[in-house]
């Protein structure tokens, strides 16, 4: 045996033992396979306009909104296999402690619009068209309106045009009552005065008719004489009238306006007058019946008619002329005793149940000589808008004397035909656009 063979023969290293280095590497790595690679590391979510990558966008296919993301899955452990989550239920492996949430997903946290309907904090769109939503008068700048009178007026001249002020308050509150008085008007309209002798009751009719007819170029209008003591209305506004109720009445040939042309009056301000008997040389009695003839004539060609009454109320023709009135305008003298007059005549009308003509009443103060006291004219004009009625107040105007002829209202003051204006306006607002009469 050589000394080879007798040297002890050292055991086999064993597989399963552990030698310091094996025990390090055995405490530190207790899997048996080599651990995956690790994970991307997670980004923040951001606001997007759109679906996340991958998403197909012609099936219209979103993720569920609302969902939380998937943890990650730890060193170490396995890889689990995923399981869908149950309907409102967290998905597996999300943190344990929070409930399932109940109702109606919340917004959407990525910024695409849910699956369903629509974004309730979504604007409401008005209704309409948009060709219906665009108005021109809020797009395009308006201009300044030129002034007409005035110290703007004077500044717009100096500057050439460069700096317009616009309109003034005054002349802006008068394109406003003139506007009113131009509104739409369906039907006729009827507009009654009284008054008793000498308060100014036909200058009073001659000058609503004026600026009814200057204001309102598109419709016909007309005053006709309803006095039957001798009414002067056909020499205030057109001396040259022939015509009557008479002539007009009898002629049996009335086709066209040129007719009716022929049997009326007119001004230069465009109101056209049937007057009344003027002639005591051949006396003729109006009645009822040949009012009510003329006036169906006149309805034809004419769409407001001012009715110049008799002072006295209870004449058959005055009876007459109430039951077809849309407004009445009474005058009175800015004096006690003619204030106590009108106020006469609002009795008699309320007594007669005409409560509806009283609602629909202007009481003009006039100023006929240019002597009212201007305590008592305050008084007066407070007492009768205490009972509801509007009241306007017509200030002295020498181009409207007795017996002058009323040819339009350029001749007037500025403030008088103001006060015509508000008159005219104040009839207007129960013009029957839109509805029947009463």
């Amino acid at each position: 045996m050589s000394e080879r063979d007798d040297a002890p023969i050292s055991p086999e290293p064993r597989l399963d033992a552990e030698t310091p280095q094996d025990d390090q590497v055995t405490q530190e790595h207790q899997v048996p396979h080599p651990p995956p690679p690790p994970p991307p590391p997670l980004r923040e979510p951001q606001q997007r306009f759109g679906p996340p990558p991958g998403t197909p966008r012609d099936t219209g296919a979103f993720p569920a909104v609302g969902r939380p993301p998937e943890p990650p899955q730890q060193w170490g452990q396995p890889p689990q296999p995923q399981q869908p989550p149950q309907p409102h239920q967290p998905p597996s492996g999300w943190p344990q402690g929070r409930g399932a949430r109940q109702g109606p997903p919340g917004p959407p946290q990525f910024g695409w619009p849910p699956q369903q309907g629509q974004d309730p904090r979504a604007t409401p769109q008005p209704p309409g068209s948009y060709a219906e939503r665009i108005r021109a008068d809020q797009l395009v700048p308006s201009r300044r309106v030129i002034p007409g009178r005035g110290w703007r007026r004077t500044v717009y001249k100096m500057t050439f045009g460069l700096i317009n002020l616009g309109q003034s308050p005054d002349e802006l509150r008068q394109a406003e009552l003139e506007a009113r008085i131009r509104v739409a008007l369906r039907g006729h309209y009827k507009v009654g005065v009284m008054g008793k002798g000498g308060v100014g009751k036909t200058t009073v009719s001659a000058s609503i008719g004026s600026v009814f007819a200057e204001l309102r170029q598109e419709d016909r209008v007309v005053a006709i004489d309803a006095d039957t003591a001798f009414g002067k209305l056909g020499s205030r506004v057109d001396p040259k009238a022939v015509g009557s109720y008479w002539e007009l009445a009898g002629d049996q040939h009335l086709e066209t306006f040129a007719d009716v042309r022929n049997r009326v009056g007119n001004n230069s301000a465009g109101l056209f007058v049937l007057a009344g008997e003027a002639s005591p040389a051949r006396r003729r009695v109006l009645d009822p019946a040949i009012y009510r003839e003329a006036l169906s004539r006149l309805d034809r060609y004419f769409s407001i008619t001012i009715v110049d009454c008799s002072s006295t109320m209870d004449t058959p023709v005055t009876q007459e002329v109430l039951r077809d009135l849309d407004a009445l305008v009474i005058v009175s003298s800015p004096w006690v005793d003619g204030a106590a007059a009108a106020g006469q005549t609002m009795d008699w009308l309320a007594n007669r149940g005409l409560t509806n003509l009283l609602r629909r009443t202007v009481v003009v103060l006039n100023d006929s000589d240019g002597h009212a006291d201007k305590r008592t004219r305050t008084i007066l004009a407070q007492q009768f808008a205490g009972q509801g009625q509007v009241v306007v107040e017509v200030p002295f105007d020498p181009h409207l004397r007795p017996g002058g002829v009323i040819d339009g209202t350029a001749e007037m003051s500025a403030p008088t035909r103001r006060k015509f204006v508000e008159i005219a306006a104040a009839l207007a607002e129960h013009f029957p656009a839109g509805r029947e009469r009463h």
